[in-house]
């Protein structure tokens, strides 16, 4: 990559992505839009991941609450109910990791969770793994799992729109007011 281009070392930073692998749990942002859950199911299918967490209480395209929403899309997909861990309250990406952490630890017990999935829109990946890694132990692995959607910002195309482009560097701006506020880890 050339040191001094600034659309590469953009996409670069915000845009993760690790092959699958065996993990303890996938652990899913909501957004309106379903995308984030798809990694969630095909690890889940692949017997690659035995928990699905789905944490957001915003609200989704289809008018229902996202954990409703994402819930019963993964029902549809055949995920049996005593897979899934479900957080109702989370309404930004500090309150799903905080939340979404404190329900592991009272469900599962972070003793039984050693590697996380982290499932969330490719353009977020970076701030979701960066402020989960604040509410998780610290030798826990997290592996980043961003959907393949068409309907998701690419990181081949994100600064062909203006759309894109205000997406990309509101994303920059909110991983600024997080580390400012503290609620990074890994900063």
């Amino acid at each position: 990559m050339d040191l001094y281009d600034s659309r590469a070392g953009i996409t670069s930073f915000l845009f993760l992505k690790c092959p699958p692998e065996p993990v303890d749990l996938a652990f899913v942002f909501c957004s309106p839009s379903l995308s984030s859950l798809y990694p969630a199911i095909a690890l889940y299918k692949a017997g690659l991941a035995p928990k699905v967490l789905i944490t957001g209480g915003g609200i989704a395209v289809s008018g229902a609450p996202e954990w409703a929403f994402y819930r019963d899309h993964a029902l549809e997909a055949g995920l049996p109910e005593s897979a899934l861990l479900i957080e109702t309250d989370a309404r930004n990406t500090a309150e799903n990791a905080a939340f979404g952490a404190a329900l592991i630890e009272k469900a599962l017990g972070w003793d039984r969770v050693r590697s996380l999935a982290v499932c969330a829109k490719p353009f977020h990946m970076r701030r979701a793994v960066m402020t989960l890694r604040r509410h998780v132990p610290e030798d826990r692995r997290l592996i980043a799992q961003p959907p393949d959607d068409p309907g998701d910002l690419s990181a081949d195309t994100w600064w062909q729109s203006a759309k894109g482009r205000r997406r990309i560097f509101g994303e920059l701006a909110k991983i600024g007011d997080y580390a400012l506020r503290g609620d990074l880890g890994d900063v």
